[in-house]
């Protein structure tokens, strides 16, 4: 499985990033193989309708399960259409923390509309 989780920089040391679609990096997990790659995102400084458009660069990756803090009403259509499955992670720690707590069961489901 391919977890995505939105970062501040590249790699899995970086910091979480709150934003979903507006976050400088997308931090791509295969969950089997431990491989991680880092891509930087396109759309930081685009002008609107960025939500969509993130959810269709994770659904290229591959990606089925994201990871972010919090998620806007066009992302969070887009992500639900997609049928990815999105959790909260609200703390300050890096990619691997957040995957870790994802592995462990502790994070909560964001509710898609």
């Amino acid at each position: 499985m391919i977890v995505c989780i939105t970062a501040r920089a590249p790699g899995t040391d970086a910091p979480v990033e709150q934003r979903f679609a507006r976050a400088p990096y997308f931090v791509f997990v295969d969950t089997e193989t431990g491989k991680s790659e880092s891509i930087e995102n396109p759309l930081i400084d685009a002008a609107g309708g960025v939500g969509p458009r993130a959810v269709q660069l994770l659904s290229d990756r591959g990606a089925t399960v994201a990871i972010t803090g919090h998620v806007g009403g066009n992302a969070a259509r887009a992500l639900a259409a997609g049928g990815f499955k999105v959790f909260a992670y609200q703390g300050s720690g890096s990619v691997a923390d957040a995957l870790a707590a994802y592995t462990a069961g502790n994070l909560q489901p964001i509710p898609l509309v």
